[in-house]
């Protein structure tokens, strides 16, 4: 694909996350969209005539019709979560590569299935955590790395907002059903915390706040790492807006004040040291969407391999799935 420009998107599903994943696609430098399939009659082309006016794209009312459309090269996959893996795995079947949003599944055998099916295929797949995308956190670790807060010993992540109405169906599946807070906001908490360990994860415990669907609606938790260090979050759909991590070290600590910035956000960091030393940054404003569009679109058109690998997903999902079992069992969950 290194004679193309641009890599022709194709979207499965009209989700609200279309609302920022769309213009992103538009606006990429490297990116066209070229179509949007939708189960639901019409929500396609009203998707595409809400978020994308000005594009014309093909609108599909069937997911498969889309992943025989020869001239779609990858898919951006929005679907309810417990779809995530069979979606996925069709789209690598036709050939196309898949940014899926996040969770990539329910389970690390069925990432394991996709992994073995991408090779097979010789496509590329990768989990959609857009915030990783954002240059805030490569500034973090440009300070960690500086030695200024010293070794990394504790990492606390918090997310959380008020539910409302539009959002009530994260709540209507149990949480072995992909429902729940842990897999839609959850996941966030555990994958920014894993970012600044360079070990893995030894074991979990959690507890949670469970509605009546069996869906988590607060969880807290702890990530062990060995040798004493720990990641620490808590996320919740019945809490005030904080969208934070805060990384302690033996000399220091940085805090990140808005995990998930919006495109005109200022982002904003700021540190302090046990000398006395403190400050705040404020960053340019940027668009994770549209930054993780054009890295997921140059690793096609260049061959090169994305940020976030498969193997990081699953470490991600093993995490997710031990914690969920120590708040069931009120145990502490070992990783194998």
């Amino acid at each position: 694909m290194n004679n193309k420009t641009k890599l022709r998107w194709g979207i499965l599903g009209a989700a609200r996350i279309n609302e920022r994943l769309m213009p992103a696609i538009v606006e990429a430098s490297n990116a066209k969209l070229v179509a949007i399939a939708s189960r639901r009659p019409g929500a396609a082309a009203q998707t595409l005539a809400q978020y994308a006016p000005q594009q014309q794209a093909r609108t599909y009312a069937n997911l498969e019709t889309l992943l025989n459309d020869a001239e779609v090269d990858a898919v951006y996959l929005p679907l309810a979560n417990h779809e995530h893996a069979e979606w996925t795995l069709r789209a690598i079947e036709h050939g196309k590569h898949v940014l899926c949003e996040k969770p990539m599944a329910l389970t690390a055998a069925d990432i394991d299935a996709i992994q073995a099916a991408a090779q097979r295929h010789k496509v590329t797949v990768m989990e959609g955590f857009m915030y990783r995308f954002h240059p805030q956190h490569t500034r973090v670790r440009e300070l960690i790395n500086s030695g200024l807060i010293g070794e990394v010993r504790s990492v606390r992540s918090s997310f959380s907002f008020m539910m409302r109405p539009a959002r009530l169906y994260r709540l209507a599946e149990s949480v072995e059903n992909g429902g729940g807070a842990m897999w839609d906001i959850g996941c966030y908490a555990i994958h920014s915390a894993r970012m600044f360990f360079d070990q893995p994860a030894v074991s979990v415990t959690a507890i949670a706040k469970y509605v009546e669907s069996g869906a988590d609606i607060a969880t807290s938790g702890v990530i062990d790492f060995g040798d004493g260090k720990y990641a620490h979050f808590d996320f919740s759909f019945e809490r005030a807006r904080r969208c934070e991590y805060e990384i302690i070290g033996t000399k220091g600590g940085i805090k990140c004040h808005n995990v998930w910035s919006m495109p005109g956000d200022v982002p904003v960091i700021s540190w302090w040291t046990e000398d006395g030393e403190q400050a705040e940054e404020r960053l340019p404003a940027a668009n994770h969407f549209r930054l993780e569009i054009e890295h997921f679109s140059d690793c096609i058109l260049n061959g090169n391999a994305p940020a976030l690998s498969l193997d990081d997903a699953k470490a991600n999902c093993r995490i997710i799935v031990a914690a969920l079992q120590s708040a069931a069992i009120g145990q502490r969950v070992r990783l194998g």
